[in-house]
């Protein structure tokens, strides 16, 4: 059983997250800091991804619905010509085609095309649950389930920089909406393939991943350190959702 701790922690904690790490492993190595169990976040990250992971500490947990409804900011990169399972780096290769040439014209066409409200199949390899049973434990089995498709919302699609075959690109999108997903389908368009290489997220609503600390950084800090990296959930949270 984990030891109580004389100090209390309640509020928001913003951690950049490491790539290579799930997000529950963030909050175990947060829970053995802090020497507390109630705490949770605010919207997970793959184990590929980096960037914002927005941690609620005590009493914060119950802000989570509110947090994980605003919208989110991520830069990443794709990787055209070739096809994943998992649609990211993280899966295995199952298609390969030739990449035409593209000029920044066809790419911004092609991403305008994304903006507004729409429908988004979930990939396989996701924690959705389909009758109790996350998804990824399906696909790992070799099995595909139909999935209902989610509304969701692209704000901006920008196209950063090009070096093909890779790409690098900025979204603004509402919550629930897979960035591998947007990267396969961006391929499909093209008629070329793409997945996922690389993912941060930059921002959630006003959060932003240049006030956020890594773990080791947070580990190694003092007790007094820590409450001063704290934020107050009522900056964060309008009062009518407390």
């Amino acid at each position: 059983m984990m030891a109580s701790s004389s100090n209390t922690f309640e509020g928001i904690l913003l951690v950049d997250k490491p790539s290579g790490c799930t997000s529950h492993d963030v909050v175990a190595r947060l829970r053995r800091k802090l020497k507390m169990k109630r705490i949770g976040h605010a919207g997970t990250l793959d184990p590929l991804a980096t960037g914002l992971l927005v941690i609620l500490l005590g009493k914060a947990t119950k802000t989570s619905q509110y947090l994980m409804s605003l919208g989110k900011v991520y830069t990443g990169v794709m990787k055209l010509g070739e096809e994943t399972d998992s649609q990211d780096s993280d899966g295995s290769i199952i298609a390969t085609h030739a990449v035409p040439l593209l000029s920044q014209d066809d790419l911004d066409s092609c991403a305008k095309g994304f903006l507004g409200d729409q429908y988004q199949i979930p990939p396989m390899f996701s924690a959705k649950k389909v009758d109790g049973v996350p998804l990824y434990k399906l696909a790992r089995k070799g099995q595909e389930v139909e999935r209902k498709p989610r509304f969701i919302h692209i704000k901006n699609f920008s196209i950063d920089h090009v070096d093909l075959p890779s790409i690098r690109f900025t979204v603004a999108c509402s919550k629930g909406t897979y960035i591998r997903t947007i990267a396969h389908d961006f391929g499909q368009k093209l008629g070329c393939g793409a997945h996922l290489t690389e993912l941060r997220r930059l921002a959630s609503d006003q959060l932003n991943v240049e006030k956020a600390l890594s773990v080791d950084a947070i580990e190694a800090l003092s007790v007094a350190e820590l409450k001063e990296a704290i934020l107050p959930v009522y900056q964060v949270v309008p009062s009518h959702v407390l």
